[in-house]
């Protein structure tokens, strides 16, 4: 399955959906929207919407790390939109919810 992310305004915040598979082949494309999206929007909180995602693999929740602290680093915050039990279990079992805030809706 390929990866699809989508770079939106929702809510008033930017977003970026994920559909697909998150993994070692299609990490690049992920990457490169979520950074696009972190500098675009300087000083704001930028969302990581994974409801879309099918898989996510080590890579990419340390991509989602290093996205966060290129928001911080741009004085703003990434934070992760997720309702799927499966893949909010991983998010919570790695700690990642600890370095980065997970929520069921962007508003």
């Amino acid at each position: 399955m390929d990866l699809r992310a989508t770079t939106s305004i929702v809510a008033g915040v930017p977003t970026v959906a994920v559909d697909g598979v998150v993994d070692l082949a299609s990490i690049a494309a992920f990457r490169d929207a979520l950074l696009r999206a972190v500098h675009a929007n300087s000083g704001a909180v930028v969302v990581a919407d994974l409801d879309g995602v099918v898989a996510l693999d080590d890579a990419g929740l340390g991509m989602l790390l290093g996205a966060a602290a290129a928001a911080r680093q741009a004085d703003g915050d990434l934070e992760i939109v997720c309702t799927n039990k499966r893949l909010r279990t991983r998010l919570e079992r790695t700690r990642l919810d600890q370095s980065i805030t997970i929520r069921d809706t962007i508003s």
